[in-house]
């Protein structure tokens, strides 16, 4: 979506480079940065291959993210991008080449201001196309079960993203990570370095990983004590003869930047991943207990939500023919239900049987909750979407009573709730429930669906009760 200010979009204004060694590999690489003609997106190059391979900076392109983010395109791939990808996106750029002779970025000092400092010596250059952003209207969740990672993602004015890390470890705690603006990024962000525990990076030591790793970039902690016969190894995995532990389970010769710095290195992960999105955010993201591997798979399942609402609109055609005979209006309708304006979101009943019902609801531009969602951009809030289909359900369990009228309806369980389309003002609402099984002590299970002619707008599974007014 556009933004209301025309903003045009940035490369920098001639070619910069560093130099470094691969976390993993230990590989020299020579990394240059180099402007890129607009709509170009960022782009990793391979010009150690012949030919030389561009990996775009997108999330489709994601093919490993076990310590660190890799992009591949074939046989080709380039580990460790999500520093420089922060950076890029820090720096406030929409279009760079980043040429590598290697497959592994430079590690520097394992945080995002090496990457930041080599940009600002290129300065930057606005270009002519103007920027596109992707104004977020709706919240958007996302949850990865397996790790216990969720990810939320609130319409905002700007972008800002907060984290929530909790290893549960005496080492390494919860903490908690917030960035308001991309203007912070630079100051307090960038500096922080990765981390990892000290039985993590024995194990990959071990297995032949980290070979350009140091405790100059990165931080360890220790979660046990170390019995002192183990120092000898430790200090012959690091290279340091007088390696000791000091700093309250941190294995490091140099303090804390920030008391929170391994939050504000995961936050620095977050911005990096999220770049793959392909897109300028103005949305709060909010991650709790982010990794790159959760972090990756958020990126594509947003991605995709995006590039479905870019589609252009097609001709809507209706789901199914709505009859054109009304079974109960308005006025009936507040004979079943309590709510009065400006809280009764079910204009009419169409059709209703012991099992299902349909409703309509006609969403005018007078509707009050337009006046602040959103000035300029106005969508009916899911929730309300999620409260009409309850009002229509709340028709069909009551109306299975003998006393429609003698019963309140308390609505107490909404489950897997998907929002799919957005609701406009002159749309038609048409809601649609069914029983999932026959009422029971009181208790309704119904299936939810909401549709804008052909589009389904809202799905849910709705639970309420109903209890004998006194």
């Amino acid at each position: 979506m556009k933004n209301s200010e025309t903003i045009f979009q940035k490369t920098i204004a001639h070619p910069v480079s560093m130099e470094g060694v691969g976390l993993h590999s230990g590989s020299p690489v020579v990394l240059r940065f180099i402007p890129a003609p607009e709509d170009t997106g960022f782009v990793f190059r391979r010009t150690d291959l012949n030919p030389a391979v561009d990996i775009p900076a997108l999330a489709e392109y994601v093919v490993e993210t076990s310590r660190g983010t890799t992009l591949g395109l074939g046989e080709a791939k380039v580990l460790t991008v999500e520093h420089a990808l922060a950076a890029l996106t820090a720096m406030d750029l929409d279009n760079i080449i980043v040429e590598l002779n290697s497959p592994e970025l430079p590690i520097a000092d394992g945080s995002a201001l090496p990457f930041m400092e080599t940009l600002q010596k290129a300065g930057l250059a606005e270009q002519k196309a103007p920027r596109q952003y992707f104004e977020l209207t709706e919240h958007f969740h996302f949850e990865d079960e397996l790790k216990g990672t969720e990810i939320d993602l609130l319409p905002d004015s700007d972008y800002r993203v907060s984290v929530l890390i909790d290893f549960d470890s005496k080492a390494l705690g919860r903490q908690h990570a917030r960035m308001d603006s991309l203007s912070t990024f630079a100051k307090e962000i960038a500096p922080c370095r990765t981390f990892c525990f000290l039985h993590e990076l024995e194990t990959m030591y071990n297995h032949k990983l980290i070979q350009g790793g140091d405790l100059n970039n990165a931080l360890v902690f220790i979660e046990n004590p170390v019995a002192e016969e183990h120092w000898d190894n430790l200090r012959t995995m690091f290279g340091h003869p007088n390696l000791q532990f000091q700093n309250a389970g941190v294995l490091n010769h140099k303090d804390l930047y920030f008391d929170n710095e391994p939050a504000r290195h995961k936050l620095l992960d977050v911005v990096g991943d999220f770049t793959l999105i392909g897109r300028k955010l103005k949305a709060h993201a909010i991650a709790h207990k982010p990794g790159h591997s959760s972090n990756a798979a958020f990126a594509l399942a947003f991605r995709k939500f995006v590039l479905a609402q870019e589609k252009p609109s097609k001709p809507r055609s209706k789901p199914f023919n709505l009859p054109t005979e009304t079974v109960f209006d308005s006025t009936q309708i507040m004979q079943f239900l309590p709510h009065r304006y400006p809280f009764l979101l079910v204009d009419k009943i169409v059709e209703i049987s012991d099992q299902h019902v349909v409703g309509i609801k006609n969403v005018s531009i007078n509707e009050g909750f337009f006046q602040g969602h959103f000035p300029g951009n106005p969508v009916m809030p899911g929730v309300l979407t999620i409260e009409a289909l309850a009002q229509a359900g709340g028709v069909l369990c009551l109306n299975l009573m003998d006393d429609p009228g003698g019963y309140w309806t308390y609505f107490t369980r909404i489950d897997k709730v998907k929002f799919k389309g957005k609701v406009l003002p002159g749309d038609t609402l048409v809601l649609r429930l069914k029983l999932i099984e026959p009422i029971r002590r009181g208790i309704c299970r119904m299936e939810a669906q909401a549709y804008v002619q052909d589009q389904k707008v809202v799905e849910a599974e709705l639970m309420a009760q109903l209890v004998k007014k006194s």
